[in-house]
């Protein structure tokens, strides 16, 4: 019984090890800053990482503190500038990509999926390089932020091994043969760097997206109130928007009856406002080609 404990606790440890990636493992990139700020944009880092309530230039500074109170804990959202002590500065491009892919943070310390790798995972390498170079760009902030407050056995980081070896795959997202390019832009954008999912889909007794249920909406993931259906659905989602109708939420935060977005969606419209028109019109083009799918939310 000795030698079967001590022969599943090494099977264990292997099995939980972080995958991690070396500059030799990137592509031959060269970094385009352009298409790297419309990640940024895109991907939403100031929406957690900036300080609450920030506006103008200040958004950019991702000295993070946020603290995050989950069902599971409170996460407290890291410092992400390029400062060399407090935040990312040190960190190498390869350091970024295996973050963003494997969930896996400088020291070789998986990170919590409070932190959406589930959705960045899908982003393209070149991509997630880009975003690199810009964030690089930003002002340094010198903040220590402290460290997650989770009870046993949330907080033993070694166990999150076997939760990304189901679900963070490290895969990129594939294309759709059978669908415009204006779709798979969408679908890139949604299920990548937008990571709408990580909010608007429901997920099960593990913490993970119940695929077959995407973006129905569900409870909030910080555990206080609902996140709406945007799929299709008639009666529960956005089935009687048009295309022009979600493009004009983007860009201005006002609905069909002329409601505006509130709370966390707030920062999140912001965002998508800095986004040029035709990847907003590519975003709306795929949630509106998306199956209806009821939502199971209770309504809020």
């Amino acid at each position: 019984m000795v030698l079967l404990g001590i022969v599943a606790a090494v099977v264990l440890w292997f099995l939980t090890a972080p995958r991690t990636l070396a500059a030799g493992d990137l592509p031959d990139h060269t970094p385009d800053l352009a298409n790297g700020e419309t990640m940024f944009w895109a991907s939403g880092c100031e929406s957690c990482h900036a300080a609450r309530g920030a506006t103008g230039d200040d958004i950019l500074k991702l000295g993070g503190g946020l603290a995050m109170v989950t069902p599971f804990g409170t996460f407290n959202v890291p410092n992400i500038s390029p400062d060399e002590k407090t935040g990312i500065g040190s960190w190498s491009t390869a350091d970024f990509v295996t973050a963003l892919k494997y969930g896996v943070g400088k020291a070789g310390e998986h990170l919590y999926p409070a932190f959406p790798y589930t959705s960045y995972q899908r982003m393209r390498v070149e991509d997630i390089i880009d975003l690199k170079a810009f964030m690089d760009t930003l002002e340094p902030v010198d903040n220590v932020v402290a460290a997650h407050d989770l009870p046993f056995p949330f907080n033993i980081r070694r166990g999150l091994g076997l939760w990304q070896l189901v679900f963070a795959d490290g895969k990129t997202f594939v294309p759709d043969p059978q669908a415009s390019d204006q779709i798979n832009r969408g679908a890139y954008l949604v299920k990548g760097p937008g990571h709408c999912g990580e909010c608007h889909t429901p997920r099960d007794v593990a913490g993970a997206m119940i695929a077959a249920r995407a973006l129905s909406g569900g409870p909030a993931p910080e555990g206080d109130g609902t996140v709406p259906n945007i799929t299709p659905d008639t009666d529960t989602g956005i089935g009687s928007w048009s295309q022009d109708d979600l493009v004009t939420l983007f860009k201005t935060g006002f609905t069909p009856d002329f409601d505006s977005v509130g709370g966390s969606m707030a920062p999140v419209q912001r965002n998508l406002a800095m986004l040029p028109d035709e990847d907003l019109e590519a975003i709306a083009a795929y949630l509106m080609s998306l199956p209806p799918i009821p939502s199971e939310a209770p309504a809020s």
